[in-house]
């Protein structure tokens, strides 16, 4: 495998990696908690699933050929929780992610060497992905946060739990804490 397929396949994996997160974040709250903000000046879990959606639809419609702020996306209208429950808010969630993977997996080598617009900036595509990454990475963040606080004492955590990296050490690396594979 070169490097151009090793560097896409490793973004595929860790935008793939975070979509999962967020979702089993968001299957630890309440429909209600999703539309809950926990004070004025933050979002609720609906509100940024929506705006990292509607960035991803944009961004990744017709990537190599067209500015990724699309004339018809409404970015201010992301702020607003306007779906009707957990379900719309999870398809319209599922279509930005679908939109973000198929367009990524449909890059060849070739394309990497292109330039993109972004609000009429260029961007070489390389730039334009990780831009992409660093901004949804930031979100799947908030995402999980937000999820942890309305969860409370219910969270299950999504990642090593607090104290038991030692154990999780041995368990996968055995006695003497390091993997050598």
């Amino acid at each position: 495998m070169d490097t151009t397929a090793r560097f896409l396949s490793a973004t595929i994996n860790t935008f793939e990696a975070n979509q999962k997160m967020a979702e089993r974040a968001v299957e630890q709250v309440s429909d209600a908690g999703l539309r809950v903000a926990l004070d004025e000046h933050t979002n609720s879990i609906a509100v940024i699933m929506k705006h990292v959606a509607g960035n991803l639809i944009s961004r990744w419609t017709d990537f190599l050929t067209t500015d990724g702020e699309k004339p018809d996306r409404n970015r201010d209208g992301e702020f607003v929780d306007s779906f009707q429950g957990r379900a719309e808010l999870m398809a319209y969630w599922n279509r930005g992610w679908s939109t973000l993977l198929e367009s990524l997996k449909s890059l060849t080598p070739d394309d990497l060497e292109k330039t993109v617009f972004i609000r009429g900036d260029a961007h070489t595509v390389p730039l334009a992905i990780q831009r992409s990454l660093g901004h949804t990475c930031y979100h799947v963040g908030q995402i999980v946060q937000v999820a942890r606080i309305q969860a409370g004492d219910n969270w299950n955590t999504l990642t090593i739990p607090r104290g038991q990296s030692e154990e999780f050490n041995q368990k996968h690396w055995g006695a003497h804490g390091k993997s050598h594979s």
